[in-house]
C-alpha cells in the first residue's frame, strides 16, 4: 500500500506543476522536450489541464485498485492499472530521451518512481 501512497502524492505534485503551467509559469524547459521555454503557448496551456485530467482518473485508478479508496471502482481498476502503468512506460522513455536537460533530470526520475509504484500496486 505504501507504493500507492507515493504514487497518489506523487500525482499531486505533477498536478501542481500542470496547474502552474497552465497558468502560465515559465517552466516550458521542463515539458514537452523544452521546445517551448518560458510559458507554454495557449492551446498547450488547455493540454496541461487534460494532462491534471488524466492524472485524477489515474490516482482514482489506484486509489481503487490498492483498496484505499474508490472501492466501487475496483473492477475496471484491476484492469486500468495496467494502462496506467503503460503510461508511464512511455512517458519515462520519452522523458529521459529528451532533448531537454531539465525535463530528463526533473521529469524522467519522477516517471520511474510512479511506473515503479503502479506496476508494484498492479501486482498487488
Amino acid at each position: 500500500m505504501i507504493f500507492a501512497y507515493i504514487f497518489i502524492v506523487l500525482s499531486i505534485a505533477i498536478a501542481i506543476f500542470q496547474v502552474v503551467l497552465a497558468l502560465g509559469a515559465p517552466l516550458g524547459d521542463y515539458t514537452l522536450g523544452g521546445k517551448y521555454p518560458g510559458r507554454l503557448p495557449n492551446k498547450l496551456r488547455i493540454a496541461a489541464v487534460f494532462q491534471i485530467l488524466i492524472l485524477f482518473i489515474f490516482t482514482v485508478t489506484v486509489a481503487s485498485k490498492s483498496g484505499i479508496a474508490f472501492e466501487a471502482f475496483y473492477t475496471m481498476a484491476r484492469i486500468g492499472i495496467w494502462v496506467v502503468f503503460a503510461f508511464f512506460i512511455m512517458g519515462t522513455i520519452l522523458n529521459l530521451s529528451s532533448p531537454s536537460k531539465k525535463e530528463k533530470i526533473v521529469m524522467g526520475p519522477l516517471n520511474i518512481i510512479a511506473l515503479i509504484c503502479s506496476f508494484m500496486v498492479a501486482i498487488s
